[in-house]
């Protein structure tokens, strides 16, 4: 991986955490705030949550292995 694809890639892990953590926050609120009347959001905000995290994690995982190569 080139130099201006590694940069690529480390923009694309910042965007997701911070998607990852925007979802975090809505869970976050959705626990403090709006529970329990809004119980059946759980599993959306859920699954959104869990998928954003896990984007990042695997974007994370393939930046760690191109600036190690």
């Amino acid at each position: 991986m080139n130099e201006d694809e590694i940069k690529e890639l480390e923009k694309e892990v910042r965007k997701l955490k911070r998607i990852s953590h925007e979802w975090a926050a809505q869970l976050h609120d959705l626990v403090e705030e709006r529970l329990p009347a809004d119980y059946e959001d759980i599993p959306s905000i859920a699954r959104s949550t869990y998928d954003a995290c896990k984007a990042w994690a695997e974007a994370s995982a393939r930046l760690a292995t191109a600036t190690v190569s």
